[in-house]
């Protein structure tokens, strides 16, 4: 019954500004999670966010992750790879060691996120609509009953989703180039030190690929993978992940 009226509330918001937070507080009548961040994606154009728990200008792992580090965000990667509209698990998404780097470091663990929900749906004009539900260690993984029930909405969402965009796209226009795409990126760092194929693996290591699933990928051995890590540290002059993808990320500014 309660799910009921969420939807009716729903549907007299859908065309409105105060859509995304009703639609929000509706979901935890169906699954509990503790943040969430709706946002728009375009090819060749930096995210949207269209609403959000977190303080965008207190956050600045969010403002990072927003105007430069989403190049390595898993979703975005998935987007740029053509995911279908669905529901899905961040982890499902994400490259095997991804919870090892940095990255995940900086936009996931420093909020003591310890499971992601999302809901992608396809829009007009290349654009993605996706709305991200996170839960802390607090209340854990999400179970297979709170999963269900989300998937089985999942045409509801994305129906509304494409309502409300239709009355509202006007708000949230992409207009801030990326101006790089995530190849560009790795293919100008340090471009006149590291080898293609150091950079290419200094691509997947900074996605967060293991060892063995580079050399997979690759069609090489991992220990060949071992000697061009080993390479890449020596010649950038570090020792430790969390050093390359600082440079990385500070390279980003120089070219966005």
């Amino acid at each position: 019954m309660d799910w009921n009226k969420s939807i009716a509330n729903m549907i007299n918001h859908m065309s409105l500004p105060s859509w995304p937070g009703v639609m929000i507080d509706s979901l935890q009548n169906l699954a509990h999670f503790d943040t969430c961040l709706v946002a728009t994606y375009k090819k060749q154009f930096k995210p949207v966010v269209v609403h959000t728990s977190y303080e965008l200008e207190s956050h600045k792992n969010i403002r990072s992750f927003v105007s430069k580090a989403y190049l390595l965000d898993p979703l975005y990667n998935a987007i740029e790879q053509g995911i279908a509209s669905g529901l899905y698990r961040l982890r499902d998404l994400a490259p095997d060691s991804f919870e090892k780097t940095e990255q995940y470091n900086s936009c996931y663990s420093d909020f003591d996120l310890s499971d992601e929900i999302i809901f992608v749906t396809h829009l007009n004009n290349d654009v993605v609509f996706s709305i991200s539900l996170g839960r802390t260690s607090q209340l854990g993984g999400i179970s297979r009953a709170e999963l269900n029930r989300l998937k089985s909405v999942q045409p509801i969402i994305q129906a509304m989703s494409q309502q409300f965009w239709q009355a509202q796209s006007s708000k949230y226009v992409h207009n801030e180039k990326s101006r790089c795409s995530l190849d560009h990126a790795i293919n100008t760092f340090d471009s006149n030190v590291l080898t293609p194929r150091e950079k290419e693996i200094t691509g997947l290591v900074l996605q967060g690929y293991s060892s063995k699933a580079i050399a997979d990928h690759l069609s090489i051995s991992v220990g060949t993978i071992k000697v061009h890590r080993k390479s890449i540290y020596l010649k950038l002059n570090i020792s430790r992940e969390s050093e390359l993808f600082s440079q990385f990320i500070n390279h980003l500014r120089t070219i966005s």
